[in-house]
């Protein structure tokens, strides 16, 4: 039996990840935890903590995990870098997965993405497009930032450089070496990523559409279930999916 706590409860992830865990054998919610309830109460009773909170939370939520060595599950993105070197610290007492996307689809993704632009090389111009729900706060989303990162490395290039974030006024001719993201924002949408590799004459497009909440629910239950008794530092979902 696994044993979570779900901080971060009452928001839309949240309410998903119990129902889902309610029908996965061998695991249990022992503990619900949202704003205004104290954590580390709560600590002693799980295996396994899963955070889908606000940046600026998740880094308190790393250390109470790090002082009661209770494996740690974080599907927050939006960090800034200051925040990531503080749950970074924390890695080396506690074991966590730390992933911008827990779906099995969108890693398969992430895993095609890298592929296709070593395969394609450098003639193919590189667009990344995401939409979500217009409640969203962060902005490119962190599965959007994943996958920049990933055509960053492959191409090695420094993303902060290379990175467009939409285009407006007489920009110019595209450089081969940029990056473009644009990040879509309306209505209910659970999350849409496509990744374009345009060339003169053809195009490769990779795209992952998200109908339901469940697939993240699902893959993060999966994550804390593989990631307790692993030793200390930070997985991701590739390490869970056996990807790597």
């Amino acid at each position: 039996m696994t044993r979570l706590i779900i901080n971060g409860s009452k928001g839309r992830m949240g309410q998903t990840l119990s129902a889902c865990a309610a029908r996965i054998p061998n695991v249990k919610v022992v503990g619900a935890v949202d704003v205004g309830d104290d954590l580390g109460a709560w600590l002693p009773e799980c295996d396994a903590v899963i955070d889908f909170t606000l940046h600026h939370v998740t880094s308190s939520v790393a250390s109470l995990c790090a002082d009661q060595g209770k494996a740690l599950v974080i599907g927050t993105t939006g960090h800034n870098p200051a925040e990531k070197a503080l749950i970074t610290a924390c890695a080396s007492k506690i074991p966590m997965v730390w992933a911008t996307n827990f779906s099995t689809g969108v890693n398969t993704l992430f895993w095609l993405t890298r592929k296709a632009a070593e395969i394609l090389g450098p003639n193919f111009d590189l667009e990344v497009v995401e939409m979500h729900h217009r409640l969203k706060k962060d902005a490119p989303s962190g599965t959007a930032t994943t996958l920049l990162e990933i055509l960053a490395d492959v191409r090695k290039v420094q993303l902060e450089e290379a990175l467009r974030h939409g285009r407006q006024g007489i920009t110019g001719e595209r450089t081969s070496s940029e990056i473009g993201i644009h990040a879509i924002r309306g209505g209910d949408v659970v999350g849409d990523h496509t990744v374009i590799f345009a060339a003169t004459g053809e195009r490769v497009e990779l795209t992952h559409k998200a109908s339901s909440r469940e697939t993240f629910a699902n893959g993060a239950i999966r994550a804390a279930r593989w990631v307790v008794g692993r030793p200390p530092g930070i997985y991701d979902m590739q390490d869970v999916l056996g990807l790597k």
